[in-house]
């Protein structure tokens, strides 16, 4: 017997398609960061001091641009790598989620919050009255780990995983991984910069929390910067991920609602969670029916929601079954006597309701389902997409 084509591969096409199955903003920071390194690895450059975030001259001097130049520089190979190789399933598992984007917004918001936050601590640990220790203030601090921690944090509480592995040894309960992280990299490596992780570990906290929410744009900023000339190239690449999705209030799913006015958001929302201690994660099912599904491929992920999304779908499917029935309707519920006039309404208004979706029903048909499934699968998924895409999977599992 002929063996798997996939095992004769060589290590070239698997690199290769390994390569092609990362997102373009990933990549592209991935190439960024390397060939940076590899620049100041040819002509010499190791002191840094110029480009990494130091407290006391962003303060003294002003040097804002090191919020950024600091998140693309590296101080070895080992940096470099494991930084990028802990960036590639993170930054592609958000990219797919948020778009190519809204995920290079969310960074640069991130990295600037990080920087805010490392400058306060820093500045209160210093000058404080009782006890001054102004290490932190002299601090030379360089990569990409601090967002990085940020990035841990917002994708273990979108997935809604209970428990998450470390390192493949032991597993920790999910709201507590960041900070076994922290730990643990404190105590096995040297020259780590505590102060950076943990302003990345909070950063994502008060992303989660809806703490960015008056400063994250509409997903109409997003499309309209993908429309623009000058990045159309990188629009047309294979790799790059749009700003769509159900989510049109341009919010990434966190625990506080879309409706959130900015004063109850900053009077309300945060006290109560942080009264509840950051790493907490419960939602009521109204909660969970509330918010809006991921931009991008529209799925949750984890195992958290698998249960409510699989009851959900199971409802819908025993609905779908039933509809076989002559006195039931097309989403399985059943039709009570009418008057020649309400049956010439109902009508009308289920042709209005086709013919408005008569885009998704082309879209699923192009997929390789049959036309009148589609319509009876949109029409118990009251018209979303994703979820007809669900019910039709599971009918034909």
């Amino acid at each position: 017997m002929r063996p798997n084509i996939v095992s004769e591969a060589g290590w070239q096409t698997r690199v290769g398609q390994w390569w092609e199955g990362i997102p373009f903003l990933t990549s592209s920071i991935v190439i960024v960061c390397g060939v940076i390194y590899l620049v100041c690895l040819l002509v010499g450059y190791d002191s840094f001091v110029e480009v990494c975030f130091l407290p006391s001259a962003v303060l003294s001097k002003f040097q804002a641009y090191r919020i950024y130049t600091s998140v693309i520089f590296h101080g070895s190979m080992l940096h470099v790598m494991f930084n990028m190789m802990a960036l590639v399933p993170l930054g592609s598992e958000l990219e797919r989620i948020m778009g190519s984007v809204r995920l290079l917004y969310i960074i640069v918001l991130l990295a600037t919050t990080n920087a805010i936050l490392h400058l306060l601590i820093a500045a209160v640990v210093a000058y404080n009255p009782f006890y001054g220790y102004v290490y932190l203030m002299n601090e030379c601090a360089i990569g990409f780990s601090g967002i990085l921690f940020s990035m841990i944090v917002i994708e273990t509480s979108l997935s809604g995983a209970q428990y998450r592995s470390v390192f493949g040894l032991f597993n920790v309960p999910a709201k507590w991984y960041a900070w076994i992280l922290l730990i643990v990299f404190q105590l096995l490596m040297s020259n780590v910069s505590l102060l950076g992780h943990l302003c990345g570990i909070l950063s994502g906290f008060a992303y989660i929390y809806g703490a960015f929410n008056i400063v994250i744009p509409a997903t109409s900023f997003y499309s309209s910067i993908e429309g623009c000339s000058w990045l159309s190239a990188c629009v047309r690449r294979p790799k790059f991920i749009l700003c769509t999705g159900g989510n049109t209030s341009g919010y990434i799913p966190t625990y506080s609602t879309h409706n959130t006015t900015s004063g109850e958001l900053l009077s309300g929302n945060i006290w109560r969670n942080l009264s509840s201690w950051m790493p907490q994660r419960q939602s009521s099912p109204a909660q969970t029916i509330e918010d809006g599904r991921f931009p991008g491929r529209g799925r949750t992920l984890g195992s958290s929601q698998e249960n409510s999304s699989a009851n959900y779908d199971s409802s819908l499917q025993t609905r779908l079954l039933d509809n076989n029935s002559p006195e039931r309707g097309i989403a399985g519920t059943i039709l009570e006597p009418q008057s020649e006039s309400q049956s010439v309404v109902a009508v009308e208004r289920t042709t209005q309701q086709y013919q408005a979706s008569e885009e998704d029903v082309k879209s699923l048909t192009a997929m390789g389902f049959e036309r009148t499934q589609v319509e009876v699968a949109l029409a118990a998924a009251d018209g979303d997409v994703n979820i007809a895409i669900e019910i039709l999977m599971s009918q034909q599992a």
